[in-house]
């Protein structure tokens, strides 16, 4: 299943031409797309979809969800997707 995860940028850079940014998921960092947001800031919480930031979001609705799939045992399953098997 893939959901998109709120988190909250740390970073922006750029990468050959994208606007890109580093977006921590409740202490997990990854690297994200943020061309879809262009007017997003560090500091900002955005939804982030198989690596793309989709949306912006309020602080209190990023937290609220990302308690809620942290409860259901999502939020570490749905943060390794795509990474390699060790």
């Amino acid at each position: 299943m893939c959901l998109g995860i709120p988190g909250r940028v740390t970073e922006l850079f750029d990468q050959h031409g994208a606007k890109m940014g580093r977006v921590d998921f409740g202490g997990v960092v990854k690297e994200v797309c943020l061309e879809y947001v262009p007017e997003v800031v560090v500091g900002d919480y955005v939804i982030v979809h198989v690596g793309f930031a989709i949306t912006r979001l309020d602080e209190e609705s990023a937290l609220e969800t990302l308690e809620h799939l942290r409860a259901i045992g999502g939020l570490n399953e749905e943060l390794r997707a795509g990474e390699a098997a060790p």
